[in-house]
This record gives C-alpha cells, sequence and structure tokens, in this order.
C-alpha cells in the first residue's frame, strides 16, 4: 500500500484534514469524518489529562504567528486521518510521528488561510456548490438540501462545519494556484526544445476513453496471504466480465461487484486521456485493445486494474468550431444596481432595433473595458472560453443578428455574431499539451518550496518536545 508522507508531500498532507470533494471516496466518508470529528473532540474534553507542557498553556499545542492550535484540534486532525486511511486502505504512520505529521499540516493550513484573508481570496459559491453536490452524489443524494439534513441529522450543525472546510479548501487551492503559477516560468524557447524532443511526439496519440476500476488490496501486498490475493482476483475477474458488457454502467458494475468485499473499489469512467498521460502499465494495456474490449486484471502493488477502452479518437488535427463575437455588457456592481443595469441593457435594445449601429453602442455603453474599444469585438471565440449562459446565447444566435438581453453573473449582455468557422487549432493545442505537460513537471517542487518559505517566515511556537523533535526543530 502507498504511504502517506506528510513532510514530503504537504499537499497531501493539506488533504488530510480538510473534507474537500475529492476526499469522498465512499458514500459514508463525509458523514463518518464528521462523527469521527466529533468523537475525537468530545474524547477530548473527557479524558482525564496528567499535567505536561502543552497542558499548562491552556490546551494549546501550537502558536502560529498570533493563531492557537489546540490539542482538540490536532485530535480532530489525527482521527479523520484514521478515519480515511481505514476507508481507502492507505497505510500512514502511528504514534508520535502521526501527530507530528498532521500539526505540520496544520501549521501550513492555518499559515495559508491567515494568506487568504490577507489577499481576501474567495471562492466562487458555485465551485462550493459543485463540491458539495459531489458529496451529496457520492452519498446517493440529488440536492444539498438532502446532504444538509443529513449530516444535520447525525450531528446538528455539521453541515456548516462541512461547507465551511470546503470554502476554505478551496480557497486553498486558489491560493496555491496563484503562488505557483507565478513561479512557474515556462518560455518559448521551452516550449520549442520540448516540442523538438521525443516525449513531444506522444502529444499527436489518439486520445483513450477509458473505464478504469482498481480492486485495492486489504493490507499491505508484501503482507497479504495467499487467500487475500484470491480473493482480490476473484473481485477482478467478477468485474472484467461485467464490464465487457456493451454500454455497461460502470458504478452499477461496481456495486455489483464489490459484494462483502473489504475494501471500496475505486475509478470510473477517466474521459478522454492520451497514453502518454496514463500511467505506463495502464498504457500499455489500452493501447492494444480495439473498443469495447477489456483487458485482463493487471496485477501490480497497489491493486488490481480492470481496463476497458469505450472509445477512441485521433488528435493529430484538431478541428473546432469558433465564433467571432461582440457585446455589450452593462455590470451588476455596488455602483448599479441589477434593476438600474436591466432598465439600461433594455434601452439599449430597443436602439439596436430601431437601427443602431451595435459597435457605437458598445464603445459608448459598454462596460467591458477591454472590448469597449474595439466596438464591444471579442475576437475569435471558441467552447469554453465564456462562462455558460454567454456560450449557450452566442450559440444560439444567428451569423449576422444580436441577441435579445441575457445575464450572466458578471451582469446583462447582448452579445452579436459577426461570423462563424471551423479551425484547426492543431498546433496551438499541440503547444498548450507542452506547456500542460512542462508546468505538471515543475509545478510540484514550486509548490513545495513555497510551503517551506512560507513556513520558515512565520513565527511557530509547539509546546511539546516529542513532537518538535519529531518535525526536526
Amino acid at each position: 500500500m502507498k504511504v502517506l508522507s506528510f513532510q514530503r508531500l504537504s499537499g497531501a498532507a493539506l488533504l488530510t484534514i480538510s473534507v474537500g470533494a475529492g476526499l469522498i471516496s465512499t458514500a459514508a466518508t463525509a458523514a463518518d469524518t464528521v462523527k469521527a470529528a466529533t468523537t475525537a473532540q468530545a474524547t477530548t474534553t473527557a479524558a482525564p489529562k496528567s499535567p505536561t507542557r502543552a497542558q499548562s498553556q491552556d490546551g494549546i499545542i501550537a502558536l502560529v504567528n498570533q493563531n492557537a492550535i489546540l490539542k482538540s484540534d490536532l485530535a480532530v486532525a489525527v482521527a479523520q486521518a484514521k478515519q480515511r486511511a481505514a476507508l481507502t486502505g492507505d497505510a500512514i504512520p502511528t504514534g508520535q510521528q502521526l501527530q507530528a505529521d498532521v500539526l505540520n499540516a496544520l501549521i501550513l493550513r492555518e499559515l495559508q488561510l491567515a494568506l487568504v484573508k490577507r489577499v481576501g481570496i474567495k471562492p466562487d459559491e458555485e465551485v462550493v456548490n459543485a463540491r458539495l453536490a459531489q458529496i451529496a452524489q457520492s452519498q446517493g443524494m440529488t440536492s444539498l438540501a438532502q446532504l444538509q439534513q443529513r449530516f444535520d441529522a447525525e450531528q446538528p450543525g455539521s453541515y456548516a462545519r462541512v461547507r465551511q472546510q470546503v470554502i476554505e479548501e478551496a480557497s486553498i487551492q486558489a491560493l496555491q494556484q496563484r503562488q505557483v503559477a507565478s513561479r512557474v516560468r515556462i518560455t518559448d524557447q521551452d516550449i520549442e526544445a520540448f516540442l523538438a524532443s521525443p516525449e513531444a511526439k506522444r502529444l499527436n496519440q489518439s486520445e483513450y476513453q477509458t473505464i478504469h476500476v482498481r480492486v485495492p488490496y486489504i493490507d499491505d501486498y508484501s503482507r497479504l496471504s495467499e487467500k487475500q490475493r484470491d480473493e482480490a482476483l476473484q473481485v477482478a475477474n467478477k468485474l472484467y466480465t461485467a464490464l465487457k458488457q456493451p454500454n455497461v454502467d460502470v458504478n452499477a458494475a461496481m456495486s455489483a461487484v464489490q459484494g462483502k468485499y473489504a475494501v471500496p473499489l475505486q475509478g470510473g469512467n477517466m474521459g478522454y486521456n492520451k497514453a502518454a498521460g496514463l500511467p505506463v502499465q495502464l498504457a500499455n494495456a489500452i493501447t492494444m485493445l480495439k473498443v469495447g474490449e477489456v483487458s485482463q486484471p493487471i496485477i501490480s502493488p497497489e491493486g488490481i486494474d480492470v481496463v476497458k477502452l469505450a472509445d477512441k479518437k485521433s488528435a493529430d488535427k484538431m478541428i473546432i468550431p469558433q465564433w467571432r463575437a461582440r457585446h455589450i455588457l452593462i455590470k451588476v456592481d455596488d455602483l448599479q444596481s441589477e434593476e438600474l443595469a436591466k432598465q439600461k441593457i433594455n434601452d439599449l435594445y430597443e436602439q439596436l432595433r430601431r437601427g443602431a449601429d451595435f459597435a457605437s453602442l458598445a464603445a459608448t455603453y459598454s462596460d467591458d473595458v477591454g472590448s469597449a474599444g474595439r466596438g464591444g469585438d471579442l475576437d475569435w471565440v471558441e467552447e469554453g472560453t465564456m462562462v455558460a449562459p454567454f456560450e449557450q446565447m452566442m450559440k444560439a444566435t444567428p451569423v449576422g443578428d444580436y441577441s435579445t438581453p441575457f445575464q450572466t453573473q458578471f451582469g446583462w449582455h447582448i452579445v452579436k455574431v459577426d461570423s462563424e468557422r471551423q479551425q484547426d487549432v492543431s498546433e496551438q493545442y499541440r503547444r498548450k499539451m507542452a506547456q500542460e505537460t512542462l508546468y505538471k513537471r515543475l509545478a510540484p517542487q514550486a509548490q513545495e518550496d513555497w510551503l517551506q518559505e512560507l513556513r520558515a517566515g512565520a513565527y511557530v511556537k509547539i509546546f511539546d518536545e516529542n513532537i518538535t523533535a519529531d518535525l526536526g526543530q
């Protein structure tokens, strides 16, 4: 089994003390996490305490600048780490080392949340709701209201706490992305050098839509008995048979195969990926399959993988639709109410209906400073570059015509479509893929360096000599 290294992988450490959507690996995880936190807090409060240096500090285990981390915070985080390890089958350190690693993660989290507050990062409400919706879906619910009822039935106030943790997690991720992006410099020369390398040839390979399911082992591979290995292989063989069915519902297949197997199956429909983006063992298997075929179970130290090739498409050429669009934006903000903005956009729409020139109105009245000077021209726009309501209206507007007023998160718009085309963006796509490959290669170290600098520049005082020794301080 893979051991989580909290000190080497600061990002992973942070994940062990949050409940972001990526942490909900089974239907019960979110609720169980809340239970674990509540139990840990109760235990910390009720347990008899012998006098120690830490207890003498009124329950404070560490000071981070001017903020305190309580012993109860550490107990909750350790309980959550153990809870998730039990659910996912990951091995983690034990005893004092686990406490030291989790405390280090709490310190880094506290520093990042303080920086989030200082620079004013606030995650989009839609992002937060989407992550909570993933949690709800993982537990068989169709709405956030159902999720709230479920959590608060388990423990009053649980939903509010989970939501706040999701907000904090999204804020930290936004902060990390901003910090890493400012540190990773990829020049045109870097991209050209990469494109000239043998590795870049894989950017032109086909894309594979894969269904990938893993049967995790119930213990570390080296400690498995022959019976336990056979049990995992039997589940994988059942999965192989189930996935061979055409148009298979992968989630239903996983549920049917799970049975009494102790560890939850992992994976599902992984979407389209290039072979170069897949682990080598899986890439070698998937490239040998025809569409609809399923690989024989692939045994690895982490588990037994079964992969189905659901679809395959060529990536040598990428032809996409593009729209040459212009728009008028009337913002809704502190200086302009929604009612006033709507009145203005309707007035402009009436002027257009009476024959007014779209570009002139955009240049005079649009609140989009970037495009107003060009008569509202947005240049060529492709799918995925605009917010959903704008893209939907743009696609529905005939070439040469303009839309009725519509609203997005930025305000009220009218969009005009000047022309439409099918464009070969293969070269741009290759360069973008090259840049993303280089970024993924450089980003982890950049993030690690930044977290170390953040920690080094902070005042951190730990009131437990044993934990201080384990952290190397």
